[in-house]
């Protein structure tokens, strides 16, 4: 067997494919690409996965209300996954789907043991069910709004319903005392230590035996229960196991591959699973006899007007137009530069191009141009080492090796934020050691200082080059063109950082013709924030009463499912959830604007309470609620915040 203690076990959680991902999805695949790109960068043999989740009623009633059938609707999903990892050079060496099938065997596999020791036992469960959530809703979770007999989920504010079946259970209270112990032992464990506290506190309740099953007659896409034709794999019994059956968990043919790799090194999930990752899936792991995890790294939830974005709550920012408009580097080193894990985060696109401005165009693009022209004006592009170093050139080599340390501590300890943070504070030294030699003045007065000056910024730049290469991947290497440098290659027992940090600084250096790195942006680009607008008034219209006005009800409602009517170019049929106010159908005159994913879960506003009329033969119940942008295009009236569907406006 290789060895192990240079390898990186890599995983992000696997995405819900019910719908097109978005940029916090995207967000959670940019932090594991940079831990991935780091430890290659530091010579770990390195195996980054990510992947879909893609069994569930949730996807079984979209598949459905799409007109295709479960297998065909994530396939279609898929793809537009893999196109943005792709589209931000996510560098994941493999990405699983729970519908493959050695997915499928390696879950049964390990249900099959869990179920011969014990660990797993047939019984029947009474309670609250939330599809939206696919769980069971505890007491406490649960929200009664005005007295109302069923309850909604304190989660996404969905109705629940009343379920009691047979179904299998994992007896999680037996490993209560151990998962307890574990934590307090290992309070590195979860990143950042602050999030521990909860979990702790959870399991200190009182842990409750956990459902690993579901019938086939509530959910019928799923991984069929080893035994039990009437039952499939729970989600999380499914999705959990992703990161054994991966790597050759169940395989005896691959049982090498997996004692290497496993356990994972760092598993970087959002803060509304942890409870899922910290308590079931380690209590998974003690009862299957495996090691447990290095690392839990927790991400807080990206924001917009305060409220977490998220396709439930129809606030999110769609990543293929932020790559449109920014490319793959900005918004990569936006989401990891200044995300912080520790909280949540807002995301801004006036401050994303404020930050794109500030450190890559002037701090680190600046830098790179001016040392570039520099040295053609003076050298012809090529700088070598000169016989000896003055006083401010070892200062600044000190500096750059103090950065590397403090960057290897911080990106050991999983906050990249505060790496890169303290990397900025040497480019803006470096700016400012520029200013304090004035090396174009030193080019007539003392050609001597002159090129000491210029090779210890190119030592410092090419160092820089490395370094950003897991934030800024392309980025790295456009900077290692200029300086005529090999671009960034991962290699086995290589690690570069060490090397940037105990180098000589002997090297000659041919910089390229100088070039823009970044582009700045002086202000908010219109076209990437929307605005609902008013038109300029060509009439005005015959004033109505107040009571005629509060006659009209405008309500929240869901878009649950888009469907095509046949020989309409015009018109959707949608069906709306509106909470206790239930279903409704609804047709809609914008299927020229929008495509039935990009309605699919958006909470938008509808006139309730109009009467019924037949559009293509079809009833419709209310009306949508748009306000045209200066194109022409028919913008959704979405709420600011977190509301319930059926929220009445006032």
């Amino acid at each position: 067997m290789q060895h192990r203690e240079n390898k990186s076990y890599i995983t992000t959680a696997i995405y819900y494919a019910n719908a097109k991902p978005h940029v916090g999805s995207l967000y959670e695949i940019i932090l594991a690409d940079v831990a991935a790109r780091w430890a290659r960068l530091c010579g770990k043999k390195t195996f980054f996965l990510t992947g879909l989740d893609e069994h569930g009623q949730k996807i079984a009633d979209a598949a459905a209300a799409a007109g295709k059938d479960p297998q065909s609707f994530v396939d279609a999903q898929a793809e537009h996954f893999v196109r943005m990892w792709h589209a931000y050079d996510c560098s994941y060496d493999q990405y699983i789907r729970t519908t493959a099938p050695y997915h499928k065997k390696a879950v049964q596999i390990w249900l099959n043991q869990l179920i011969d020791q014990g660990d797993v036992y047939k019984s029947t469960y009474s309670g609250w069910y939330c599809q939206g959530e696919e769980s069971f809703i505890t007491e406490k979770d649960l929200v009664f709004k005005d007295g109302a007999d069923v309850p909604v989920c304190g989660f996404c504010g969905r109705p629940t319903k009343k379920v009691e079946e047979e179904g299998y259970f994992f007896r999680l209270s037996a490993y209560q005392d151990r998962l307890l112990d574990f934590l307090k032992k290992n309070p590195e464990f979860i990143v950042p230590k602050e999030r521990a506290q909860e979990v702790i506190s959870f399991i200190e309740s009182g842990l409750k035996d956990l459902s690993v099953s579901r019938s086939r007659a509530s959910v019928s896409w799923g991984i069929p229960f080893p035994g039990d034709d009437t039952q499939v794999a729970y989600v999380w019994a499914d999705a959990l196991c992703n990161y054994l059956s991966a790597i050759g968990f169940g395989d005896e043919a691959r049982k090498n591959e997996f004692d290497f790799w496993w356990p994972a090194d760092v598993q970087v999930i959002g803060k509304d699973i942890v409870r899922f990752h910290a308590i079931y899936w380690l209590a998974f792991l003690l009862a299957s006899g495996l090691p447990l995890p290095k690392h839990l790294l927790v991400h807080g939830w990206l924001t917009l007007d305060g409220q977490k974005m998220s396709k439930s709550l129809g606030n999110v920012v769609d990543p293929f137009t932020l790559h449109a408009q920014y490319g793959s580097d900005v918004v990569r080193y936006y989401l990891a530069r200044y995300m912080v894990i520790t909280q949540d985060s807002p995301f801004g696109i006036e401050d994303l191009e404020n930050r794109a401005t500030t450190d890559l165009a002037n701090d680190l693009g600046n830098l790179f141009s001016r040392v570039a022209a520099l040295a053609h004006k003076y050298r012809d592009g090529r700088i070598q080492a000169p016989a000896f170093v003055d006083a401010p050139e070892k200062e600044l080599k000190a500096q750059l090796q103090e950065t590397l340390v403090a960057m290897t501590v911080l990106m050991k300890d999983l906050y990249f934020s505060r790496a890169y943070a303290r990397l900025w504070t040497f480019i803006q030294s470096l700016n400012a050691y520029v200013q304090q030699q004035t090396p174009w003045t030193l080019a007539k007065q003392n050609p001597e200082r002159f090129d000491q000056v210029m090779s210890a910024l190119a030592h410092c730049l090419h160092a820089i080059a490395v370094v950003t290469e897991p934030i800024i991947p392309q980025s790295s290497q456009r900077m290692c063109e200029l300086l005529n440098q090999e671009k960034v290659k991962a290699k086995e027992g290589v690690n570069y950082v060490q090397e940037h940090k105990e180098r000589l600084w002997t090297a000659t250096y041919t910089f390229a013709a100088s070039e823009s790195l970044f582009k700045k942006y002086d202000s908010v680009s219109k076209t990437t924030v929307p605005e609902i607008i008013s038109t300029k008034v060509v009439s005005m219209s015959p004033s109505i009463t107040f009571d005629h006005f509060v006659a009209v009800e405008l309500r929240v409602g869901l878009i649950s499912a888009v469907e095509h009517i046949e020989k309409s170019d015009k018109l959707y049929k949608l069906t709306v959830d509106f909470g206790e106010q239930g279903m409704r159908t609804v047709c809609s005159g914008i299927k020229k604007f929008y495509t039935p994913d990009e309605l699919l879960n958006q909470k938008v506003v509808f006139a309730f309470n109009l009467a019924p009329r037949a559009l293509m033969g079809i009833e419709s119940h209310g009306m949508i609620l748009t306000a045209k942008d200066v194109t022409g295009k028919p913008l959704l009236i979405k709420p600011a915040g977190n509301v319930f569907q059926g929220t009445l406006l006032s």
